[in-house]
């Protein structure tokens, strides 16, 4: 691993998640510059998510890795450290890598730690200025905190389901984590604030977050539209629940995304499709009104827009300056000159061999993001950080 000159790159991190929330965290503090030791189990072979294949990253003679294209989404710049926490032998290791360590980061059940003596509790009174991540699916408090917690059950569990899908379908998934990633976003500025107050005080902290907290958080509008008005949204497709039209709609060789932001924007694309006269109709002149009356809108608007190719409605829109888009599939994005411009794909070598992944968005002008290590294979680092001095140096 290379020496990093990130914002983070004096930052040490024992890294004792497993999965998608608490490993997207880290990965994107080893992004910023984090030294990463990421400990896995011996008894099960590392991180579940290695056997969540495939697709598996194969050598030259194509054998295949341990290296799922599930588990290299969020380790890379990591190290892998094979540990039994099970045994006197591994307490005493993690205890030896929290004292060196700024951050540890653990999604065990809570309480889980404790028979061990690596809960927050117990590692507190050793190394008070250690900053203490626990993620766990209802949170370390409340009648829930002992039930194990998968994304799925937090999107049913805090909302977001009854909100995605078809509205005479059923209660829809997200089509990827969203609950486990977003819960790791959250755990990435819990840990910068917290070691911000380490920083100042000396003192660090346990923070506590749950995958539900984390889900119920990002309800956003859609929340806060039920707690204002007292009335449990539907679910609408496509369809926003404050802002018409703002959907996605058929054409005549695919679909399209529009997102009509204001009156203006509504005065031209109607004038566009030929129908000048749904501007000035007291139903759609507004949006509370389009709101009102979506479904006599869209009985014009559907058919009108399938009356046109994707390509014209596309050029069309954007030469009169309203928000309109492509639905496009996984080749067409990363083969798209936007994503070579914005970095958005990166390539690395692995042991295996040269694999293709996913790049930060971040793009910060003085402290850029590094991609020092692609994801290690298991236990890779393990000899070399348990016969370290100084287990987080290079």
């Amino acid at each position: 691993m290379a020496a990093s000159e990130g914002p983070l790159k004096d930052v040490k991190v024992l890294d004792l998640s497993r999965i998608l929330a608490g490993p997207t965290c880290t990965q994107l503090l080893g992004d910023l510059g984090a030294t990463v030791i990421k400990i896995e189990n011996p008894a099960t072979g590392g991180d579940d998510t290695r056997q969540w294949g495939p697709p598996y990253v194969e050598d030259a003679e194509g054998n295949r890795s341990d290296l799922s294209a599930y588990f290299m989404s969020t380790n890379r710049n990591k190290k892998s450290v094979a540990i039994d926490i099970a045994t006197p032998e591994g307490q005493a290791e993690i205890k030896r890598l929290a004292s060196h360590a700024d951050i540890l980061i653990e999604n065990f059940k809570p309480g889980g730690l404790a028979k061990y003596g690596l809960d927050y509790a117990s590692l507190s009174q050793e190394f008070p200025g250690l900053v203490y991540c626990s993620i766990s699916g209802y949170g370390q408090t409340g009648p829930n905190s002992s039930k194990p917690g998968y994304d799925l059950m937090a999107q049913g569990y805090g909302g977001i389901m009854s909100l995605t899908g078809e509205a005479e379908g059923a209660p829809m998934k997200v089509g990827v984590g969203i609950a486990d990633v977003m819960c790791g976003m959250y755990a990435s500025v819990g840990i910068l604030a917290a070691l911000r107050h380490r920083d100042l005080t000396g003192e660090g902290q346990q923070i506590d977050l749950a995958l539900v907290d984390a889900q119920i958080a990002w309800l956003i509008n859609e929340g806060v539209n039920y707690l204002t008005s007292g009335k449990v949204p539907q679910r609408r497709g496509n369809g926003h629940p404050n802002i018409v039209p703002y959907e996605v709609y058929e054409t005549a060789d695919g679909h399209v995304i529009l997102a009509v932001g204001n009156d203006g924007q509504f005065r031209r694309y109607c004038a566009f499709i030929n129908h000048p006269e749904l501007a000035e109709d007291p139903r759609f002149a507004t949006n509370p009104a389009r709101l009102e009356h979506r479904d006599a809108l869209n009985e014009v608007l559907r058919p009108a827009m399938r009356s046109l190719d994707t390509a014209t409605v596309i050029a069309g829109l954007e030469e009169r300056k309203v928000p309109v888009g492509p639905v496009r599939t996984l080749d067409q994005v990363f083969a798209s000159d936007q994503v070579a411009a914005r970095q958005m794909q990166i390539d690395m070598q692995a042991a295996p061999g040269e694999v293709k992944l996913i790049g930060n968005p971040l793009k910060l002008s003085r402290t850029p993001v590094t991609y020092r290590s692609a994801p290690p294979e298991f236990g890779a680092d393990t000899q070399a950080v348990l016969n370290a001095e100084n287990p987080f140096e290079d």
